[in-house]
């Protein structure tokens, strides 16, 4: 690690997360035209965006900031692979099986399924002896979550936290993460088994949605777990949730999964296969 990584990951620790993040939700829904016109124009300018694949390519045709950056896509831009998908266009930093109920982090950094879950050790008994895998958002990346296997939700869990920057710097400096940081948990039971969707906030993400409740973060300082009253079945490749300003997806799998031999640290589309579950 450079000496620069570990100082930019120091200096988050004094930060107000939560007070930067949430002002920065709201310059991100400004709809004023210049204002908004410019921020995006930059913002494709300096994170080299490729707007050729989006629905909408015109910078200019979003109300705000918030809607170009969790921008569709064309209907053919993201084919779907066998197996198990890739839930988001990123970078898959870690992946493999849970050793003792831990998930690697980055090198010589794990963490604990249970805590990661939201502390429930019912739950992460589950996952014992299964596999994981992370793919990290970066800003220039497509921002819509979505499905690696069909399943129904049994319940969402709302984690409070810190908002840390998780890119590659901060996961190989700061312990525990993505255990440490505001999440959204959504459990699914599929054919496979169990499987957990864990949206991870970070600094400057002004909220994480899903597509059967909507905003869902931020909320208050304390836990929540809930449940629907209708089954909520969404298949494969099908849309889960969106962050609005980027982030990393932690997915848990009860049984093991082999994976493709995918180097860690590659580039990975929304559906593009990762393993066989």
């Amino acid at each position: 690690m450079t000496l620069s990584q570990k100082a930019f990951s120091l200096l988050q620790y004094p930060l107000p997360h939560h007070a930067l993040s949430r002002l920065t939700g709201k310059v991100a829904q400004c709809d004023t035209p210049w204002v908004k016109d410019r921020v995006i124009k930059a913002f494709i300018k300096r994170f080299n965006v490729d707007m050729s694949q989006a629905l909408e390519p015109d910078p200019t045709a979003y109300a705000t900031f918030n809607d170009f950056f969790t921008r569709a896509l064309k209907a053919d831009a993201r084919p779907l692979g066998e197996g198990l998908l890739s839930p988001a266009d990123g970078t898959l930093s870690q992946f493999g099986r849970l050793q003792a109920g831990q998930l690697v982090q980055a090198k010589g950094h794990t963490f604990s399924a249970q805590t990661l879950l939201g502390g429930d050790s019912t739950l992460a008994e589950e996952f014992m002896g299964g596999s994981f895998a992370t793919v990290y958002l970066s800003p220039r990346d497509y921002h819509r979550v979505h499905m690696p296997l069909t399943g129904t939700l049994r319940e969402m869990i709302y984690v409070p936290g810190r908002l840390f920057s998780v890119n590659q710097a901060t996961a190989n400096y700061v312990p525990g993460l993505f255990a440490r940081n505001e999440r959204l948990v959504c459990i699914f039971d599929t054919e496979h088994g169990p499987m957990a969707m864990v949206l991870v906030g970070a600094m400057i993400v002004a909220a994480i949605e899903t597509v059967w409740s909507g905003q869902v973060t931020p909320l208050s300082g304390h836990p929540q777990r809930m449940r629907f009253g209708q089954p909520i079945t969404l298949e494969k490749g099908a849309e889960m949730g969106r962050f609005k300003l980027g982030s990393t997806v932690v997915m848990c799998f009860a049984k093991p999964v082999a994976f493709e031999d995918n180097p860690l640290g590659s580039s990975v589309q929304m559906g593009q296969t990762l393993g066989t579950p």
